[in-house]
Order: structure tokens, then C-alpha cells, then sequence
């Protein structure tokens, strides 16, 4: 067996727990979450967008993107990698480091591939949800290699590989911008090229199970200690931090959330008070290990609160956000409050939080260094243009230059998952199978209750033959 002197085993065990915890995010999390805040006609097709994704993005990023994201520069201008594989043994068990930014790790490089993968992998996954309900499920096997290729890995080596980001001094401690900003704009770009539900579903569109959607909601809270305490490299001290601040911001959100619904609404909203977690994880995300936890409740007030008023007020008086269809309001939950924290970064950051994370910064400007807020605008204005530029080049290549509708059909949005994949998502009770399976017009029993007619085609009789009398029987 080689010598590895650069292994820290404790270093190694925590960085695999930590990808795992966010792997466990994506599936079964947000597969569950989807399946379940959704109307039942669309669960499978839903939970599938998720699970596919995470599939996808792993083949691309061995093969492709990992380098592109951490490898070395590409060219003289700093905005990405030279891509190319990462599978050869060789590469799996030499030590983790990042050649652009210098950066270190005490583990093997297979295991920092795994780790940067699960966030590429839910940046995908969370973008999905502002699609759900219509997207055309050929055109989005084709978006997802080509936004990671384009987009994600350009904001992910511009802020953490290494790029013209990180060396003016951006914080982005674990992906408020490069992992939530990035997913809420393009995923409200996205809607926007894709188009529209059916008015039908955009009216109602309740949750199929909302217990579900907990169990998910569950999984995403805890599974955020992986997300947000393996980005020191080290079970090290900033890794505890990172994991108690994100903790309190969250439940501090959640509160503020379900408060604002009881004022407003006049009722604790359970799908309420799970917005209000994933604002107060997004919030907390670019700054969990550099803030104090003082600093982390008022991430969470404001987490609990500006997402809310963009969600419930100005998402339903401003034209713009009416017109475009974000079914799971992504762009509110992620780019808002991914803005906010990462705003707050500038001003909340300390210098010992800086110095334990390995960065040079002074803090932000509660310790005198006002330089920062500016710096946090720049990031976050860059992952802004980036996506809406590049979302709309991908979404136009594939409408107009491979011809791929990036919508279903009117027909099979009327259907739902049976009309998409021949499958329904509570297989049991009285089901009505479609002409996908051979029937003649008659389709399963959809979201709403109704039984859909595929156009052109007659619904099959619902009579039955009359039943005889018990004397006529004989």
C-alpha cells in the first residue's frame, strides 16, 4: 500500500458524510418534496425531473465539468476550467487540490469529486422546481448536461475554483450565489421560455400530501449540515459553526414565516412554514461559517420576511411575476433570499469567522470593512446576467435549432403523468388506464378528479349493462 501522509482520515469520513447528507438532499429530499407539494397528477413526473438530474450531472461532471469548475484555468480570461475526465485511478486517489485557487484538502480527489458533484447535481434539482407542472421531459434531458456545461460551472470556478470572484474577495461560503441564485434565476428564465400550466393548475394547484412534502421539507433541513459544514474541507472548528448558525437561521425563519401567514392569512400554513425553512437555509448558506450566531438569527428575521413579502405581495401585484408561471416560486425562495444572505455577508462577516474559513477578507462592516457589501453586490449582480444570458441561449438552441418543444402538449397536460411516463403515482382504488395501454380514450382519473379524453378520440362509455333482477337471474 503507498504512503499517503496527506490523509486525514477524520478529514476524509466527515467530507464523505457531508456529500452524502447533500446527496440524501436531492433523492430522495426534494424527489419526495416534489412528489408531494404538487397536484397527483404531475407526482411521477415531477420527482422524476429530480431524480433524473442527479443521474446526468454525475456522468457529465466526471467526464467534462469537473474541470471545468475546479481545474485549471482555461485560457487567459477567469472565468472557467479547461474541461476534460477525472476517472482514471491515478486522479481518484491522489490528494484534493484545486490548481487555480491553490487550495488543498487532506482527503483524496475522488472524494472531493463526489463532494463538489451533489451541489452541481441540486442546483439542477432545485432549478426543476420552477418547471414542474409542463416542461417537456426530452427537452429538459437535453437543458440539463448543457446549463451545467455553460452556466453552472462558470459561476461555480468564478467564486470557488479559483476565478476573477474569488480573488477580488467575493464570499460565497456555500453557495448562496453559485448554487441558489444561479437556480432561481435560471429556473424563472426558464418558466418564461417554457411558457405557461394549464390556467386549470395555475388556479389550483394544492398539494397531493402534504405530509410527504414534510418528510422532504425534513430531509433538506438536516441534510443542510452536510451542505453547509463540508465546505471548510475539515472537521474543523468552522465546520461546527457553520452547522449551529445554520441551524438557528432556519428555525428563526421558519418562525418569522408561519408568524407573518398567522397575521396576514390568519392561519399557520404548513407549505407556509416549509418556504420559510428553505428561505432561512438559502439565506444562511453563503454565510454560514464566517457570521456569528447573532449574526445568523437576523439572517433568519430577514430570510423569514423579505422572501415572504417578494412571494405574497409583490409576486402577486407586479405584472412580471404573474406572468411568468414559477410553479414552486423558486425564484423567491432561492434568488431572494440567496441575495439577501449574501448582502448580509458583507455586512455580518467577522474576522475570526474569515481567518477559522481560511480567507484573507477583514470581515464585512460590522468589523469596519464596508468594502465588502460592495463586493457581494458584484457576485451577485455577475450570477444574475449569467444565468439570464445563458438560460435563454440554451432554452432558444433547443426550441429553435433542435426543434424540441420545450412544453408538453395541451393533451397530455390535461393527463399528467400517465400521458408522460404510463405510470400513476397511488397505483390503487379505482384507476382508469389509458390508450397507452391499450384502452380507447379512457385515461386514469387526473389531479383534479376529472378522467381526461385525449383530443380527437371519444371517451369510452362509462354505462354498464343493466343487472337483472334475482328471479329473472335463474
Amino acid at each position: 500500500m503507498s504512503s499517503t501522509p496527506w490523509l486525514d482520515t477524520g478529514d476524509n469520513a466527515w467530507q464523505l458524510t457531508a456529500g452524502s447528507l447533500v446527496g440524501l438532499q436531492s433523492i430522495p429530499g426534494l424527489v419526495v418534496l416534489y412528489a408531494g407539494i404538487v397536484k397527483r397528477k404531475w407526482a411521477i413526473n415531477s420527482a422524476f425531473m429530480a431524480f433524473y438530474a442527479f443521474a446526468a450531472v454525475l456522468i457529465c461532471w466526471v467526464v467534462w465539468a469537473y474541470k471545468m469548475a475546479f481545474g485549471n484555468q482555461w485560457g487567459s480570461a477567469p472565468f472557467v476550467g479547461t474541461p476534460g475526465p477525472i476517472i482514471s485511478m491515478g486522479d481518484e486517489l491522489k490528494q484534493a487540490v484545486l490548481p487555480t485557487s491553490g487550495t488543498r484538502a487532506n482527503f483524496p480527489m475522488s472524494t472531493m469529486v463526489y463532494f463538489q458533484f451533489v451541489f452541481a447535481a441540486i442546483t439542477v434539482v432545485i432549478m426543476a422546481g420552477a418547471f414542474l407542472g409542463r416542461m417537456n421531459f426530452t427537452a429538459w434531458m437535453i437543458f440539463v448536461p448543457l446549463w451545467l456545461t455553460f452556466s453552472y460551472t462558470v459561476g461555480a470556478f468564478s467564486l470557488w475554483g479559483g476565478g476573477f470572484l474569488a480573488t477580488r474577495g467575493v464570499i460565497d461560503y456555500s453557495g448562496g450565489y453559485v448554487i441558489h441564485v444561479s437556480a432561481g434565476t435560471a429556473g424563472f428564465v426558464g418558466a418564461a421560455w417554457i411558457g405557461p400550466r394549464l390556467l386549470k393548475d395555475r388556479e389550483d394547484f394544492q398539494p397531493n400530501n402534504v405530509l410527504l412534502t414534510l418528510v422532504g421539507a425534513g430531509i433538506l433541513w438536516t441534510g443542510w449540515n452536510g451542505f453547509n459544514g463540508g465546505d471548510p474541507y475539515a472537521a474543523s472548528a468552522d465546520a461546527g459553526a457553520a452547522v449551529l448558525n445554520t441551524n438557528i437561521a432556519t428555525a428563526m425563519s421558519v418562525l418569522v414565516w408561519t408568524m407573518l401567514d398567522i397575521i396576514f392569512f390568519k392561519k399557520p400554513a404548513v407549505i407556509g412554514a416549509v418556504q420559510g425553512m428553505i428561505t432561512g437555509l438559502v439565506a444562511i448558506t453563503p454565510a454560514a461559517g464566517v457570521v456569528a450566531g447573532w449574526g445568523a438569527i437576523v439572517i433568519g428575521v430577514l430570510s423569514g420576511s423579505i422572501p415572504w413579502l417578494s412571494m405574497n405581495i409583490i409576486g402577486k401585484k407586479v405584472w412580471l411575476f404573474r406572468h411568468v408561471d414559477d410553479t414552486l416560486g423558486v425564484y423567491h425562495t432561492h434568488t431572494v433570499a440567496g441575495v439577501t444572505g449574501g448582502m448580509m455577508v458583507g455586512v455580518f462577516a467577522t474576522a475570526d469567522g474569515c481567518a477559522a474559513f481560511g480567507l484573507t477578507n477583514p470581515g464585512g462592516a460590522i468589523e469596519g470593512n464596508w468594502k465588502q457589501v460592495w463586493l457581494q453586490l458584484v457576485g451577485a449582480l455577475f450570477i444574475f446576467g449569467l444565468n439570464i444570458f445563458m438560460t435563454s441561449v440554451i432554452m432558444a438552441f433547443i426550441k429553435y435549432v433542435l426543434r424540441i418543444p420545450l412544453r408538453m402538449s395541451d393533451e397530455m397536460l390535461l393527463i399528467g403523468d400517465d400521458a408522460v411516463h404510463g405510470e400513476d403515482a397511488y397505483a390503487f382504488g379505482d384507476v382508469h388506464r389509458s390508450i397507452l395501454h391499450g384502452d380507447t380514450g379512457r385515461v386514469p382519473v387526473s389531479g383534479d378528479g376529472e378522467i381526461g379524453v385525449i383530443q380527437g378520440m371519444a371517451p369510452a362509455s362509462t354505462d354498464r349493462e343493466p343487472e337483472l333482477p334475482p328471479e329473472s337471474a335463474k
